[in-house]
């Protein structure tokens, strides 16, 4: 089967026949996020015995992307955290609210910071090697699985592939949108920022019947990026996107002089259709492949971390990747309801996240966000935010899931 970024992934009906000696104990195809954080996460147990291939495009990243996450534990990155906040500020009717992280503590690791940060730490095992191409195709076999890297053959005992898949066009009862972004860090003449809070999902905007909002990461009180974020299913022109940021910084936040240090934009699929972990015998997908990124917020830094680790447990318990766990069933309704809201009345969104946060304490929020919220937790924050429009979109993703046999459980 193709995509449209050329990049083919075939299980070939005769992979009985691949039976040739691994190259390798465990390949990885695609060095981005959930690569090298699952090589991380191996190198950190036994599996750091085996040999593992790293198979990227090429061997420069630069700063494309910021990940932004919250944690109430040390994680394996934080040595390359550029800041740190314990506060967040809110947006609800009263306006700008202030409140305390508590035990979490919201952080932020820059793109560059973290390739340099992964694979500095990658150099200490003698048993990590890299491989840069283009990836044409990965075969399932009965012993091992073959990546073709510009013609060349390797094979691997487990193949983990986190190369993208286009979104479907068919007519199906799934969602699939775009969480499209595009950042300003800037600096100020003056103070303007409070470097000690973090500003989330700021819905101080027109969200042209869409689920548009804003992000303030101030690294000081002169500097911040400032990043404006749409779930939808087109992106947007570079004007709208700049204009969007312009009249936020002059309208919202009152800042008229700024000086633009540097950019940042992207764009993710987002969808609740059940995509495939095991893609055959010797062959799992990670990242957002595999669904990693939770679909109706966008974050993926925890959840990548959280599933890597799962991965390394079940390889060393079972001797195969394929009993990590999935996803809460509850949680993936729940997604599945903000995403046909999203895409059908995505201005509804807006009142929904104000009044969660306005009606809950930001601990059970953040848990909640998490999937680790207790059922009970669960049922108050849901009814704290639920209108006649996502009981609307309840029922219809009912049509497609036992609802009802979820909530109950």
């Amino acid at each position: 089967m193709s995509n449209e970024w050329g990049y083919s992934f075939l299980i070939s009906n005769f992979s009985f026949l691949i039976t040739m000696k691994p190259d390798h104990d465990i390949i990885i195809a695609g060095g981005g996020l959930s690569g090298l954080s699952l090589a991380c996460a191996m190198i950190r147990s036994p599996l750091r015995e085996r040999s593992i291939l790293i198979v990227e495009r090429d061997a420069q990243k630069g700063n494309d992307r910021t990940w932004g996450f919250w944690a109430k534990r040390p994680t394996l990155f934080d040595a390359a955290v550029s800041h740190t906040w314990e506060f967040l500020i809110s947006v609800g009717a009263e306006g700008p609210q202030r409140v305390s992280l508590g035990d979490y503590r919201y952080k932020v690791i820059r793109g560059l910071d973290f390739y340099d940060f992964a694979r500095r730490d990658l150099a200490t095992c003698p048993n990590i090697h890299f491989l840069y191409g283009n990836i044409e195709s990965v075969e399932d076999g009965r012993d091992a699985a073959c990546v073709t890297v510009d013609g060349q053959s390797v094979y691997g005992g487990w193949v983990f592939d986190s190369h993208p898949v286009p979104m479907s066009n068919t007519d199906t009862p799934y969602q699939h949108l775009k969480m499209h972004f595009r950042g300003w860090e800037i600096e100020t003449p003056g103070p303007v920022f409070d470097p000690r809070a973090v500003t989330f999902l700021d819905f101080r905007t027109p969200q042209e019947q869409e689920m548009r909002f804003f992000y303030v990461l101030p690294f000081a009180d002169n500097r911040a990026l400032v990043e404006f974020t749409v779930f939808s299913k087109d992106v947007l022109r570079r004007s709208q996107y700049e204009e969007a940021l312009r009249h936020y910084l002059a309208d919202i936040l009152h800042v008229s002089q700024y000086r633009l240090i540097s950019e940042e934009r992207g764009s993710v699929p987002i969808t609740d259709d059940p995509l495939l972990r095991k893609l055959g015998r010797r062959v799992m997908a990670i990242g957002a492949r595999a669904g990693r990124v939770k679909p109706s917020t966008g974050y993926a830094f925890m959840r990548v971390q959280k599933d890597s680790d799962e991965i390394v447990k079940s390889m060393l318990l079972y001797g195969s990747p394929f009993d990590a766990p999935d996803d809460p069933d509850l949680y993936d309704v729940l997604d599945a309801v903000l995403l046909k809201v999203m895409q059908e009345n995505g201005e509804h969104i807006k009142a929904a996240f104000t009044a969660m946060f306005e009606r809950n304490p930001i601990d059970l929020i953040l848990r909640f966000l998490d999937e680790e919220a207790t059922p009970a937790e669960n049922l108050g924050l849901i009814t704290s935010m639920s209108s006649s429009v996502f009981v609307k979109a309840a029922m219809q993703v009912a049509t497609h899931e036992n609802l009802l046999d979820i909530m109950k459980g």
